[in-house]
């Protein structure tokens, strides 16, 4: 197991700024692939209790906030002495967290949702949202024939055949008035993805934006003014991204820990949007510095900043809640996408009770 370790000045300090479920996203090699654990510095004087975490993937420059919450001591002050292990996309890291390999964990709150229909005996649910939008796109060439979801007839879309946004492709496609059964999907490895548009051997691919998007910039020399990004969120899925995610029993068991866990989490995720250049610093003080891609990082983060962490509801509800006549109406139409038998409640799958006041919360 590698452990990290705080290095000696920051990478960044140059850098401009540039972030499940169902399936993982693209792996690029940004830190170890080895399993991963980080450990919050805990006061010599204070007995903490100790919380395993899991991330849905590597360890990225989206997850600053939970690394300003290690740094910052944030969960300390919770009396929490906070470690985590990276992340094999949010199918995995759910069943991990339901087989109490890990106490919280990252994950993507729909596929939980697919998950406790078929374990009912590990009941999961989400306690705070870390992506107010989802990052499910389908992206094309700017050049090409396929200029919008509903002119994708025709298309050949390259993905995983469990990627996320591939699942829910059909309940777009009616959203949007296209046939579903009119794109022809070319299964791929995750990490052939994108070279398949890049190299015209597919009309687009279906992906998670904060990983498709800066490896096509940065790697493939398709920056995204070449290409057309159809996020779900702007065509009738209004989705939300990653939550934090718990098992039920663990959460009767330790309300305190969850409470006091998200309370520092939300902190760590204030810091990172009031400067998200300060957040990138702070993580590259946990990354490997010879397998961390600053240039990679910088975009994924400017991503997660125009499209992720907030949305239009941000400034009523605060960072972390949900709406939840907008959670209904989407638990709905992935209940349709994923064959669910029964379409579960808004409080099944979030329950809000665990979340800082609100004026603790705002952006």
């Amino acid at each position: 197991m590698t452990v990290f370790r705080p290095l000696l000045g920051s990478l960044l300090l140059a850098a401009s700024l540039t972030v499940v479920a169902c399936a993982g996203p693209t792996e690029v090699a940004t830190t170890d692939a080895a399993e991963t654990t980080t450990e919050a510095a805990a006061p010599s004087t204070t007995e903490l209790t100790p919380v395993k975490f899991t991330l849905s993937w590597l360890f990225q420059g989206v997850d600053a906030p939970l690394a300003i919450a290690l740094e910052k001591g944030y969960f300390a002050e919770e009396g929490l002495d906070v470690t985590f292990e990276r992340g094999f996309g949010s199918a995995d890291s759910i069943t991990k967290i339901a087989a109490g390999q890990y106490d919280i964990g990252e994950g993507d709150m729909y596929s939980m949702m697919e998950f406790n229909e078929k374990n009912p005996d590990q009941q999961l649910v989400a306690v705070a949202i870390k992506f107010n939008r989802s990052p499910f796109v389908i992206v094309t060439k700017a050049d090409s024939e396929f200029s919008e979801p509903a002119k994708l007839g025709g298309a050949n879309l390259a993905a995983p055949a469990g990627d996320g946004p591939r699942r829910l492709w059909p309940v777009l496609a009616k959203e949007v008035g296209a046939d579903p059964d009119s794109v022809q999907w070319t299964n791929v490895e995750p990490q052939l993805r994108e070279s398949m548009l890049a190299q015209n051997n597919a009309d687009g691919i279906s992906c998670f934006s904060i990983s498709c998007l800066p490896v096509l910039s940065q790697k493939l020399s398709l920056p995204q003014d070449q290409l057309n990004v159809f996020y779900y969120n702007d065509h009738g899925l209004d989705l939300y991204g990653n939550a934090l995610i718990v098992r039920k029993d663990f959460l009767e068991a330790n309300p305190d820990v969850v409470r006091g866990f998200v309370a520092a989490y939300i902190k760590g995720m204030k810091d990172t949007l009031a400067d998200p250049d300060a957040a990138l610093a702070v993580v590259t003080e946990y990354a490997d510095a010879e397998l961390f891609d600053t240039a990679i990082e910088t975009e994924r983060m400017q991503i997660a900043m125009d499209r992720l962490y907030l949305g239009p509801e941000t400034e009523t509800i605060g960072l972390g809640a949900v709406d939840p006549t907008r959670l209904e109406a989407t638990i709905a139409q992935v209940a349709e996408g994923f064959g669910l038998t029964t379409i579960p409640s808004v409080e099944a799958v979030f329950d809000s009770s665990f979340l800082p006041p609100k004026e603790d919360r705002m952006p």
